[in-house]
């Protein structure tokens, strides 16, 4: 038994067009294609805490609170990725420890 599938040709042009797109990128050197994004880095709660300008107990209770998202690292440990601090960071108006010091302007 053979199985027909209705499709309206509008739809069916945009899914040629699709499949050309996807032929066409696949013949593409390598270097023109984009890569993966790095993997995010995991920093410990003294590390996160140094990055954050805050002391432990201040990531620890954010993280309890359920303003800083963390991973269990392993029984007591928890760990931090560098993207979600950095979100916390900026919602909350806060520099990282490696960020220039903001430009005073002049009144």
């Amino acid at each position: 038994m053979q199985v027909a599938l209705l499709v309206p040709e509008q739809e069916w042009r945009q899914l040629l067009a699709d499949v050309q797109r996807l032929k066409a990128a696949e013949t593409l050197p390598p270097q023109l294609v984009a890569s993966p994004p790095a993997p995010d880095r995991v920093l410990t709660v003294r590390e996160a805490a140094h990055y954050m300008r805050l002391k432990p107990e201040g990531v620890r209770n954010a993280r309890r609170a359920g303003r800083l998202a963390g991973l269990r690292l392993n029984e007591k440990e928890w760990g931090f990725r560098q993207s979600e601090l950095d979100r916390y960071l900026s919602r909350y108006n806060r520099r990282p420890l490696d960020a220039p010091p903001a430009l005073k302007v002049a009144a």
